[in-house]
């Protein structure tokens, strides 16, 4: 991703945020979450290359970005290394690791596989992936082409398969909204005082998503479908990215991404109708998973990454738009 371009952008969202923000509210986060993390520098990775990849030990390494679970790095112009920063990472990447290349090779978009592993070390404690490197840029900075809704759509129908018995199981990804809704509304709670974006209609689909009876068989999931883990060139996504939560489950929580991606009603409706056989049951659960990830971007742009808050404001705005009228 392009720095300036970021810069740019991050100054572009928060002017968005103006016209739902309720000014002069005391911006603290209002769920406590663990910020216990490992400092990987460069000097630890060129380490870690030296002492288990030394055939590529001798290219450039630039620091990317630090999300919640990972640090990622380019390592010279073809791949990526990622490795996990606290503890609840570690399972995530090896998950990812065993059972992504299982899927890979039937998605109809680039998923980064596994070049190599990392193993932990008495200087690092997890296992960790060097990957390949995707060009392009991540989907809320850039309008994808029209072709691109069927392409996603058939990526989603790709991946939504009977999991095994053996699928990884998240808990917070492809579970019941009910198992969600304690930590949930306070977020909910907080983002209302602080915006004007929880509506009365945005309350009511979520109620009634949490009351949405699951009926379906468990899938394979991402778990973490959303603009930034999307990745597109030149108008077509070149790569689906992040798949720590792999998991097996209900498949509404991948659908979310429909109102998280698509800005128009009409590819919207696109996604639905060509992926065919949604129940309103399915398509209730998948406006509440909307609402809930849309919630933890905004609460994220308001305390933490301003650059989240546009992206969690029109997911939320998007899922008002359409209710239950979209079949």
């Amino acid at each position: 991703m392009n720095v300036l371009h970021l810069k740019c952008y991050r100054k572009a969202a928060s002017r968005r945020v103006k016209s739902w923000l309720r000014m002069g509210r005391h911006r603290q986060d209002p769920v406590r979450t663990s910020s216990s993390t490992f400092q990987i520098d460069l000097a630890l990775v060129h380490s870690l290359l030296e002492g288990q990849h030394p055939d590529l030990a001798h290219l450039q390494i630039c620091h990317l970005g630090t999300g919640w679970h990972n640090t990622m790095f380019r390592l010279g112009d073809q791949l990526l290394l990622r490795l996990p920063r606290r503890t609840t990472a570690g399972p995530l990447i090896e998950n990812e690791q065993i059972w992504l290349p299982q899927l890979a090779d039937r998605l109809p978009i680039d998923v980064p596989t596994v070049v190599r592993v990392g193993e932990p070390t008495q200087r690092y404690p997890w296992r960790w992936s060097i990957l390949p490197w995707l060009t392009g840029t991540t989907a809320e900075q850039v309008d994808m082409r029209t072709s691109e809704v069927q392409r996603f759509t058939s990526f989603l129908k790709a991946l939504h398969v009977p999991a095994p018995a053996n699928a990884p199981q998240n808990p917070v990804r492809g579970v019941p909204l009910k198992q969600r809704s304690a930590v949930f509304g306070k977020r909910f709670l907080w983002v209302d005082e602080q915006t004007n974006l929880i509506t009365r209609q945005i309350k009511n689909i979520w109620h009634r998503a949490v009351e949405a009876p699951m009926d379906g068989e468990a899938r394979w999931l991402h778990g973490d479908l959303h603009p930034l883990n999307v990745v597109v060139n030149d108008g077509a996504i070149s790569g689906i990215i992040d798949w720590g939560h792999i998991t097996s489950g209900d498949i509404a929580t991948d659908l979310a991404s429909i109102w998280m991606l698509f800005a128009e009603k009409n590819h919207r409706q696109q996604v639905i109708k060509s992926y065919g056989s949604l129940s309103d049951a399915t398509l209730q659960r998948a406006q509440g998973w909307a609402i809930l990830i849309g919630v933890g971007f905004v609460e994220s742009g308001l305390t933490a990454n301003s650059s989240h808050a546009s992206i969690g404001a029109a997911t939320l705005q998007r899922v008002a738009e359409d209710s239950l009228t979209l079949r």
